[in-house]
């Protein structure tokens, strides 16, 4: 079972045009939602994402409302790139930028979600490099 199913990109997306894009194939909406769930993970391996993506079978209604959204945004704008039948690209392009732009942060430890912590055992140590700003001195 997906994170997301295709009803609750509904929200997203009118009906109308998943069905025009999909043309009755749900396994075109399917692949952008697992496409969208596994690049989401691919920001949040400092929390025990195997907890969050394991509620839908427990207790959806517990889902982080935040990482919906943005799973949402992606599994759209991966969606959408098939056809442009009534729908803003440039809006939907605009808010799957916004999620990954969300999602880096959270990667970089600037925004902290409501997300499950890793398990003590599990954690790697994670380390962040960085540098001050590149200085030109001038004589």
């Amino acid at each position: 079972m997906a994170y997301i199913s295709t009803d609750e990109l509904k929200t997203h997306l009118y009906a109308e045009n998943i069905d025009v894009i999909a043309r009755s194939d749900d396994t075109i909406i399917q692949a952008a939602i697992e496409a969208a769930v596994v690049e989401a993970k691919g920001y949040l391996t400092a929390f025990d994402i195997k907890a969050e993506f394991e509620k839908v079978k427990s207790d959806p209604d517990t889902r982080n409302a935040l990482l919906l959204i943005f799973i949402k945004d992606i599994a759209v704008w991966h969606f959408v790139n098939l056809c442009n039948a009534g729908t803003d690209l440039q809006l939907r392009q605009d808010r799957y930028e916004r999620a990954i732009d969300w999602l880096k942060s959270v990667q970089k430890g600037n925004v902290t979600p409501d997300l499950p912590a890793l398990p003590d055992d599990t954690k790697t140590g994670l380390i962040l490099f960085s540098s001050n700003q590149k200085r030109n001195n001038h004589f």
